[in-house]
């Protein structure tokens, strides 16, 4: 998970990127004025934003955010000592995650960072109307845009959805398989409805493949890089009719 991070305080921002990078999430930026990092948010790719509000050049960070969420929608998460009344009106206009005051406690900036995480993939799935068959199935891995977020030891994992080569059933789970393996709990069909890709299609009991990804194939097996995933009789018709024969 990729954060930005403005703090005009360097040895915080110094700790602060080494606590992140402990619980293993990826410091793409760090900068101490607006106007820097919202050219850098502009230009690449950041899942997250942690901003002080006191910070240097001639925006505050609220103003920096406004601008940033004006470009693409993030979640933020304010770490500021600012807990006067007018600040933290100005600050909810920007719709944060979460306002932590200073000095920040280790595990309540983790489960702030989760949350926001959480929240977000949960606001995008309401905007774009995709129904949630269940809050657990939810849980077990979200999705925002071309991303895929999955739990995996207490953390969000992100890759990209066109990184999946094929998902594998496993009692009650379900392994999906892309640049590594992702073990969610869930099964199989729900997690392809839950994801709703029509590039992901059912060819075994216990197999789903990304049609994109088929290096090529037989009448009983399919071939995705060094993987063979087996073609069940029953899903051989569906499987078929994602071709075009001429």
């Amino acid at each position: 998970m990729k954060i930005l991070i403005i703090e005009d305080e360097f040895i915080l921002s110094t700790d602060l990127s080494a606590i992140l990078e402990e619980e293993g999430y990826s410091i793409v930026g760090v900068y101490d004025n607006g106007q820097d990092a919202y050219r850098f948010f502009r230009e690449n790719d950041v899942d997250l934003i942690l901003c002080d509000i006191n910070i240097n050049g001639d925006w505050d960070g609220i103003e920096t955010m406004q601008k940033c969420i004006s470009v693409k929608q993030v979640p933020i998460i304010y770490l500021t000592a600012l807990t006067d009344k007018e600040t933290i009106g100005r600050a909810k206009e920007t719709m944060p995650a979460a306002y932590i005051s200073k000095p920040f406690n280790r595990q309540n900036l983790r489960i702030a960072i989760e949350m926001a995480i959480n929240n977000f993939a949960y606001k995008v799935k309401l905007e774009k109307e995709i129904p949630l068959n269940s809050k657990k199935s939810f849980e077990a891995f979200l999705q925002v845009n071309n991303d895929i977020f999955v739990k995996q030891n207490y953390h969000f994992v992100k890759f990209k959805i066109d990184e999946i080569l094929y998902l594998e059933s496993d009692n009650i789970h379900t392994n999906i398989f892309a640049n590594k393996k992702y073990a969610i709990r869930q099964s199989l069909g729900n997690t392809l409805d839950n994801l709703g890709l029509k590039c992901l299609v059912r060819v075994h009991r216990s197999f789903a493949v990304n049609i994109d990804k088929i290096d090529r194939f037989n009448e009983n097996e399919i071939f995705i890089q060094e993987h063979i995933i087996p073609i069940g009789r029953s899903y051989k018709e569906e499987f078929m009719s994602m071709f075009n024969f001429k």
